[in-house]
């Protein structure tokens, strides 16, 4: 028997068969449906922030299909009008921003190094920081605590940022030397013959190529930072929480207050959303790069 022929009876086998209709009209609907499942915790948090707490307490979210006028944003001047929670999201940006940005440059710089610098012990110390992404977090609470608490760094945002872009350096360097490592050695050894140094290397000829990982890790190291709570809870400054830490504070304080939560939850949830969707290509390119390589 061909090879022709054994494709031929394995495109009209049952499976195949069953493949190709489920991969038209009827898959489409169905993941239209999970999509939709998916995003209906979302959507019950959007209109609870958008009603009253006594509507909230009274009835589900989707009672306001049948009953519209219960939508007022008493809730977001509420919470626009609350100190707590308007300081927190700009002690959220002050961690998130700098943890995702040392990251990013820190790994990116340490990637290269690895993936196209010959120096001693270099498959060594990459083996290293390989074995460092399966340390947990909750192991080095308290020591790095104690470390913090001498340094005078303990309760601050810098002690937040640091421990983020600590335990987010051993992934950032292991993507980007991966992804650095696959760029074709004649074009660097091109630009070396130009008369490029290892900088310009670097920032002219690598990092361009490695947009799409660069905008992966950024969104990975982003979203981790801004929604963490546990390293927040332990580092950060009690009179300046970040939002996850003020939220659960306003839940132990004010019980009551649901309206402020459901709106000051979904609004902490918005910007990593917002985030994403700006940088959704160069996301997507990112995966599907580290995919085919």
């Amino acid at each position: 028997m061909t090879t022709v022929d054994t494709a031929v009876r394995a495109e009209r086998s049952l499976p195949a068969r069953i493949a190709a209709r489920l991969g038209g009209g009827a898959m489409r609907l169905f993941l239209i449906v999970v999509g939709l499942f998916w995003l209906m915790p979302t959507v019950g948090l959007l209109l609870s922030s958008f009603r009253d707490k006594t509507d909230i307490a009274g009835s589900g979210w989707w009672k306001v299909f049948a009953h519209p006028a219960q939508l007022t944003t008493d809730s977001y001047s509420n919470l626009f009008h609350n100190d707590t929670v308007m300081r927190s999201l700009l002690t959220t940006a002050l961690i998130t921003v700098p943890a995702t940005v040392l990251v990013i440059l820190i790994g990116a710089l340490a990637g290269y190094a690895f993936a196209w610098l010959d120096f001693p012990g270099r498959d060594w110390w990459f083996m290293a920081v390989v074995g460092l992404l399966v340390v947990p977090v909750q192991v080095a609470l308290i020591p790095v605590a104690k470390l913090f608490d001498k340094l005078g760094i303990f309760e601050s945002t810098p002690g937040v940022v640091l421990f983020h872009t600590a335990f987010g350096l051993p992934f950032a360097v292991f993507l980007l030397r991966n992804f650095f490592a696959e760029i074709p050695r004649e074009l660097l050894e091109a630009a070396r013959l130009d008369g490029a140094g290892e900088l310009r290397l670097f920032t002219r000829v690598v990092l361009p190529l490695g947009g799409p990982a660069i905008a992966s890790l950024g969104i990975f190291q982003f979203l981790w930072v801004w929604n963490d709570m546990l390293i927040a809870l332990i580092f950060a400054d009690s009179g300046h929480p970040p939002i996850t830490v003020a939220l659960q504070q306003q839940v132990r304080q004010f019980g009551d207050n649901i309206d402020i939560l459901a709106s000051g939850a979904f609004l902490s949830m918005v910007v990593p959303l917002a985030v994403f969707f700006a940088f959704q290509r160069q996301f997507v390119s990112g995966v599907m790069a580290g995919a085919v390589k």
